[in-house]
């Protein structure tokens, strides 16, 4: 099905892709650590989104001022393999995200895509889902942060759309002011499991 010379080369980019995870992906970076070409990265990740190993999602630009265009986030489908626990929560919230998407995508409940934000100053929205290229609901993972980060303040406030602050802790449901609007600050296996 694809033309790959060195598996072994293959295989210790899926080793090194745990460790990438939560953040935008280098590929110039993972070219050069594993002394191939960009090019060769590319399509080696291609074969691992494929056959279900990893899954990516692109950057949102729309309305952002000074935002990454280029970068893509990358999840892995084993969510055990990544040991950073903030990192894992986050894994396992862009899989139920996903998963929803792809869901009301099947059923033709519109056109829904799942991405992330992220500027020049590197501030940073974990997700953003999107229905027919119009932003509907900013959601950031953090392990125990009650209080909803600046970013996450400041792009609610330029797209003008719901915020959701998903936290590891068992803390219930609460509803925090971003002068004219709301952010929630929720379980994380709580407000996910409401998803169809």
């Amino acid at each position: 099905m694809t033309a790959i010379k060195s598996i072994r080369d293959l295989e210790t980019l899926y080793h090194l892709l745990p460790s990438k995870v939560g953040s935008p992906l280098s590929v110039p970076s993972l070219a050069s650590d594993l002394k191939v070409s960009y090019n060769t990265v590319q399509s080696w990740l291609s074969v691992l989104e494929r056959f279900f190993l990893i899954f990516s999602i692109t950057p949102w630009t729309t309305k952002i001022s000074r935002s990454i265009q280029k970068e893509r986030k990358i999840y892995l489908w084993d969510v055990p393999r990544i040991e950073d626990p903030g990192a894992r929560l986050e894994n396992m919230v862009a899989l139920e995200l996903w998963r929803a998407v792809t869901n009301w995508n099947d059923l033709g409940y519109g056109e829904f895509s799942l991405h992330f934000l992220k500027n020049k100053e590197k501030q940073e929205i974990d997700f953003l889902i999107a229905n027919g290229r119009k932003p509907l609901l900013l959601i950031e993972a953090k392990l125990s942060e009650h209080q909803p980060s600046p970013a996450l303040r400041k792009f609610q406030s330029a797209l003008n759309v719901p915020a959701v602050q998903l936290i590891g802790e068992d803390e219930g449901f609460r509803k925090l002011s971003n002068d004219r609007q709301t952010i929630l600050v929720a379980p994380a296996y709580q407000w996910l499991s409401g998803l169809p």
